[in-house]
């Protein structure tokens, strides 16, 4: 059972094992095998994850356990959901630049 996220800016493995029901070994791999994975290291060697960290592993959690992508269909869908994310990112700022223009006028 997944417990609630608490709200901080870093988690520590421990905590994010817990919140997402993972075990240590399987964050560590899908680190070196998903970009959206990438932890700081604490001076003294700590694993230190982000929000952005932890929402991620959800979404692949999802994709790889609920979904059964397997690890490249979830990097392929990761990839092109990343891609069309900016391609609407652009033609919003079109968009409002267009808005723009005709505030001007």
């Amino acid at each position: 059972m997944l417990k609630k996220k608490p709200d901080r800016l870093f988690y520590r493995i421990k905590e994010v094992c817990e919140v997402t029901g993972l075990k240590p070994h399987v964050l560590r791999y899908w680190e070196q095998e998903f970009k959206n994975i990438r932890p700081i290291k604490s001076p003294k060697g700590h694993r230190l994850y982000r929000k952005s960290d932890l929402e991620a592993i959800l979404t692949i959690k999802k994709l790889l356990y609920e979904d059964r992508f397997t690890i490249d269909g979830a990097k392929r869908y990761l990839s092109t959901r990343k891609n069309l994310m900016e391609e609407i990112k652009k033609e919003l700022e079109e968009i409002l630049k267009i808005l723009k223009g005709w505030d001007q006028k």
